[in-house]
């Protein structure tokens, strides 16, 4: 079992150009571990971040990877107004074949070897009970279940703070937050993509759903009386909101051509394939972009409940705090004539370095 600090010119480059902290190689031949963690700041407090297993072509996307969505956590976290800073860890292999119990407390040790620096929580393909694995071996983990004490699943929160940012988007381009008539592209039917499913079917929203699982996606069309669609339909379908809630950059030079949608607002990190290039070309289309880390910051602010000592009622008014969150995003947007993904950056940025000052004054 090894850990090897990033030392090759090409890494470091990177780190250089996104203003990371630290990246960790984690290597167990024994497990057959390998892994990435990245941390991008810790100005506000320790990195926290999900743990994606993900079968990676290869190891320069699965860097490339961390090092985005990292750097999406640090922002996560100050505009959301938690005292936590930005990082996150890539699992690289099959999490439905390479997963184990002795792989993901192998992890866990790398975790330990940090010494809180880095805290960690469920991501896309691995679930409470890999979080329970690795708190047999660290104390530096969130999301464990209820039934040792945690915060359980925080897919529902993060599902609520998305439902809320489309509400605040929905009351900026028509002049009412309410749902009821409205039409959504919900891509992605996970834990999450469900749950948003189920908020705005409660709200009599009309819901087309699409998932690269076809039992899935069939079972969630049928559950919640939605329209299942093809993937490659998404973007010729005319429905007033885009909710990407799997993958990233499905939001590029191709599919933003195709758009007929009035808002994207969903729970999926790095919509953007190009944060500047494709922010701009949605302000300048007169399309709406919810940033994808502040209106997807639930689970964040569910496993900074947990660590906190916080109950489901204070979790749930945090969350709550979305809606005007993404106001304020929108209305500086607005103001300075910028892509929304520019404003939040500013609002996050701004606060990040205001407590700098704080600090270099102690």
């Amino acid at each position: 079992m090894s850990v090897h600090n990033a030392n090759f010119p090409s890494v470091l480059d990177q780190l250089a150009a996104s203003g990371h902290k630290k990246v960790v190689f984690c290597n167990d031949p024994d497990t057959g571990l390998k892994a990435i963690i990245a941390i991008h700041d810790t100005t506000l407090g320790p990195a926290l971040g999900g743990t994606r297993m993900w079968n990676y072509v290869s190891e320069a996307e699965a860097l490339e990877d961390v090092l985005r969505l990292s750097k999406g956590m640090t922002y996560k976290s100050a505009i959301t107004g938690l005292n936590l800073g930005g990082g996150k860890a890539v699992i690289i292999g099959d999490p439905r074949k390479m997963k184990t119990e002795a792989l993901m407390r192998s992890f866990g040790r790398f975790i330990k070897n940090l010494n809180g620096e880095f805290i960690t929580a469920e991501d896309m393909g691995t679930t409470t009970r890999d979080m329970e694995f690795i708190r047999m071996e660290t104390e530096f983990v969130t999301g464990v279940p209820e039934s040792i004490g945690g915060a359980g699943n925080p897919a529902p929160f993060t599902a609520k703070g998305v439902f809320l940012g489309i509400k605040a988007c929905v009351k900026e381009v028509f002049g009412t937050d309410m749902l009821a008539g409205k039409s959504v592209v919900v891509q992605g039917t996970g834990n999450v993509g469900e749950n948003l499913v189920e908020l705005l079917r409660q709200e009599n929203v009309e819901v087309y759903v699409s998932d690269i699982n076809e039992e899935r996606l069939q079972m969630i069309a049928r559950k919640y009386k939605a329209k299942p669609i093809e993937a490659d339909k998404i973007f010729t379908i005319g429905a007033d909101i885009y909710a990407p809630c799997a993958l990233g950059a499905t939001v590029n030079d191709k599919t933003i051509k195709s758009m007929k949608f009035a808002i994207i607002a969903g729970s999926a990190n790095n919509q953007l394939a190009d944060e500047q290039v494709h922010g701009q070309m949605l302000l300048d289309k007169g399309i709406l972009y919810a940033p994808d880390y502040l209106i997807n910051a639930g689970g964040l602010i569910s496993c900074y409940s947990e660590l906190t000592g916080f109950g489901k009622k204070r979790t749930m008014q945090l969350t709550e705090n979305i809606y005007d969150a993404t106001r304020e995003v929108i209305k500086l947007s607005k103001q300075e004539n910028i892509p929304t993904n520019s404003a939040a950056a500013h609002i996050a940025e701004k606060r990040i370095s205001d407590i700098k000052k704080i600090k270099s004054s102690y």
